[in-house]
């Protein structure tokens, strides 16, 4: 499949997600290729129909740019109480709908949206479909004052590497902080280590987001929409 084909689907498949959003809600909108086509969508939406939103959030200024030049008011996630909706996509996703994000390097800001929000759809490709969580390096977000402590403890199995940027240094968040991608393929324990990290001092956030999504729009290379709920 090539990448115009690749595209079609994500963009179908964001349509479907953009036409679940109901007008005077409350929506928290993710970042990444399938989710801009998402706010393409809802742009639509807006013109044709006069659909509005009570207020938006986002997990990056890329949507947030996106979304304020199709008329779009955003809103920081102080400013509301809880999202109805929150449509993103994943890095991975395994069969239980748990998944892996953050390869944008946006998964605290993305872990607080979602956990603030009634209702969670993710919105992928079928390559980012796994049985079991594996293909993808885990990001853990630290805090660079214990960051090398940190990556000594995760050398006990986790294969962790530093995220770099493209100058070669290490890749600093939107919060001052470095991220250790864990390379362990498959993913060990997911709930385990989830467990483990949270009780890790120094970790801000990880990239586990596991029993959060409730249903997942899939585009498929044969063309199809799937659309699966958690059971």
């Amino acid at each position: 499949m090539d990448k115009s084909e690749q595209d079609q689907l994500k963009k179908e498949a964001a349509t479907k997600a953009a036409m679940m959003v109901e007008s005077d809600s409350v929506l928290g909108v993710g970042t990444g290729s399938t989710v801009a086509f998402f706010i393409d969508a809802l742009g639509e939406r807006k013109e044709k129909e006069g659909f509005s939103l009570k207020h938006i959030v986002t997990t990056s200024n890329r949507s947030k740019k996106q979304l304020e030049g199709l008329g779009f008011k955003v809103d920081e996630l102080a400013d509301i109480d809880q999202a109805d909706l929150t449509v993103d996509g994943a890095d991975r996703v395994d069969d239980n709908l748990d998944g892996i994000k953050g390869g944008g390097g946006a998964l605290t800001l993305e872990k607080n949206v979602a956990i603030n929000s009634k209702k969670i759809i993710w919105i992928v490709d079928e390559s980012k479909l796994v049985h079991h969580l594996s293909g993808f390096p885990l990001p853990v977000e630290v805090l660079p004052v214990s960051a090398e402590q940190n990556f000594k403890r995760f050398e006990e199995g986790l294969k962790p590497q530093w995220r770099l940027d493209d100058n070669g240094k290490r890749y600093v968040t939107h919060y001052g902080n470095y991220i250790i991608d864990l390379a362990a393929d498959p993913t060990p324990v997911p709930y385990g280590l989830a467990d483990y990290l949270d009780h890790t001092v120094g970790v801000v956030e990880h990239g586990l987001f596991l029993d959060m999504c409730d249903e997942v729009i899939i585009a498929h290379s044969d063309g199809t929409i799937e659309d699966k709920k958690r059971k």
